[in-house]
C-alpha cells in the first residue's frame, strides 16, 4: 500500500538499532532511552514512518523524565499517540500505524490500576495491536500514503499497522526473555 516501502523502512530501522546496540549499552534511564531511539530513527529510518516514530518516542520520553512507574508508561504511550495525531494528521480508524498503537495504548491504560503487572498488561496490549492491524484490512484509508489508492486495491492489512504491532510484539518478547 502507499509507495510500498514500509518493509524496507522498518528493516533499515532494525539494522540501525542492531548497530547502535553493538556499539555499546543503551541508556538505562527510560526517558534517555526513548530519546536516543527517537534520534536514531529520525536519522536512520527514513520515510514518514521514521518521522512518526521519532515524534512518538520524543513525546513518550517526556512523562518518563522524573518517574518510570507503570502509570508513567501509560502516560508515555498517551503522549506518543497525541504527538502522532497532532503532527501526522491521522486518527484511529484511518488505516495507519496509529490504529495498532492506539489499540495498544487503550489496553495499556490498565497499567494505572493498583497491582497491575507489566507483562500480562503488555501481552494484552500486543494482542490488541495485532487485532487492530488485522482490522485495517477492511478499512477505508483516511490518511497516509494508502489514502491515495483505491480501496478496491487495498486487500491486505495496512503495512504500517502490522509493523507497529510487530514492534510491540518484539518489545514484549524482549522483556519476557
Amino acid at each position: 500500500a502507499g509507495d510500498g516501502d514500509c518493509g524496507h523502512t522498518h528493516a533499515r530501522a532494525a539494522r540501525a538499532i542492531q548497530e547502535w546496540l553493538r556499539a555499546g549499552p543503551p541508556p538505562a534511564a527510560p526517558a534517555q532511552l526513548l530519546s536516543a531511539l527517537a534520534d536514531l530513527l529520525l536519522e536512520k529510518m527514513g520515510g514518514s514512518s521514521g518521522v512518526l516514530y521519532g515524534l512518538f518516542l520524543t513525546a513518550a520520553a517526556r512523562p518518563l523524565l522524573d518517574r518510570s512507574d507503570l502509570p508513567a508508561w501509560a502516560d508515555a504511550m498517551d503522549a506518543g499517540i497525541q504527538a502522532m495525531q497532532k503532527y501526522g494528521g491521522a486518527a484511529p480508524g484511518d488505516r495507519t500505524m496509529l490504529d495498532s498503537l492506539f489499540a495498544a495504548t487503550q489496553a495499556l491504560q490498565a497499567l494505572r490500576s493498583p497491582g497491575a503487572e507489566l507483562l500480562p498488561v503488555l501481552s494484552t496490549a500486543v494482542q490488541s495491536a495485532e487485532a487492530a492491524a488485522e482490522a485495517t484490512r477492511s478499512m477505508e484509508a483516511g490518511a497516509g500514503r494508502a489514502s491515495y489508492i483505491s480501496s478496491a486495491q487495498l486487500l491486505q492489512p495496512d503495512p504500517g499497522a502490522v509493523a507497529a504491532a510487530g514492534v510491540l510484539r518484539a518489545v514484549l518478547e524482549g522483556l519476557q526473555g
